[in-house]
């Protein structure tokens, strides 16, 4: 996809699954089944499919990757180990990456940010929001995983807190909630705009409909006031979006700025 002179493809990594009902709750819908409707996400086993990968975004001369996947992982529930072939397929070799900048530091986000201790994109800078780094890698109760994963690419961060340009055409914006530190990203070209939207919402019902809670945010009631906040913006917009783990095609637009109404539709 072009916008304006940037460009922002996909780069899969590979696929997971969660329980559909028991990480995904609409508490105050009024309703007595917020999945009515919404079965055809479901498989035989309630099970809830997902892509596992990022973004790559040419800019000038800069070569960005928004996360990294899951890594080298295979545990019958998460299955990485594409990315790397995935950016092959787009022309980028490792060395050619300038920028690794992270929606947010879980593990299926930053799995090819280093492996077996070795930084993998070694001439790139990465970046992450300071409060996030606080609470996965700095923080005396972090979990060891994540310090392990991380660690290696210290000498190489540079955090960020707030609104920030970050590239040409290539804007942060923190929206907390599904941990510390996440944030969008927002590219600009002319009057287009495209909102990658990290984990804010993981299926586009999330923003079709408000009230949606994850049940790995780590502060629920903030995570739903951003996700709220966020389709109301999209509603009333032209503005296109993705989420890390919408399915292909990935992007898409919210239609009608009535909450009662919308409607998400894909972009072929």
């Amino acid at each position: 996809m072009k916008v304006g002179e940037l460009e922002v493809l996909p780069v899969l990594d590979g696929y997971g699954w969660e329980i559909g009902r028991d990480v995904f709750h609409r508490p105050h819908s009024g309703v007595d089944d917020p999945w009515a409707g919404h079965e055809d996400l479901l498989d035989a086993e309630g099970r809830v499919s997902f892509p596992l990968g990022g973004f790559l975004v040419r800019t000038g001369d800069r070569v960005i990757v928004i996360d990294t996947g899951v890594g080298n992982i295979d545990n019958g529930q998460y299955r990485g180990g594409r990315l790397l072939d995935s950016l092959r397929e787009r022309g980028v070799q490792p060395g050619d990456v300038t920028d690794v900048i992270f929606t947010h530091l879980h593990f299926d986000h930053v799995g090819w940010a280093a492996s077996k201790g070795e930084v993998v994109f070694r001439n790139a800078t990465y970046r992450a929001h300071q409060a996030d780094w606080d609470h996965f890698v700095d923080s005396p109760d972090a979990a060891p995983g994540a310090v392990r994963k991380l660690s290696p690419v210290k000498p190489q961060l540079e955090t960020f807190s707030g609104d920030v340009t970050l590239a040409p055409g290539l804007d942060a914006r923190p929206a907390p909630g599904h941990t510390p530190g996440s944030t969008i990203y927002i590219l600009s070209g002319g009057t287009q705009r495209v909102l990658l939207l990290g984990d804010v919402a993981h299926l586009p019902m999330e923003l079709v409909e408000t009230g949606w809670e994850f049940a790995n945010d780590t502060d629920r009631a903030k995570a739903l006031l951003t996700r709220d906040r966020i389709s109301a913006e999209l509603a009333g917009s032209m503005d296109i979006a993705a989420g890390a783990h919408f399915p292909d095609p990935w992007f898409g637009r919210l239609i009608s700025a009535e909450a009662s109404e919308r409607t998400w539709v894909f972009l072929d």
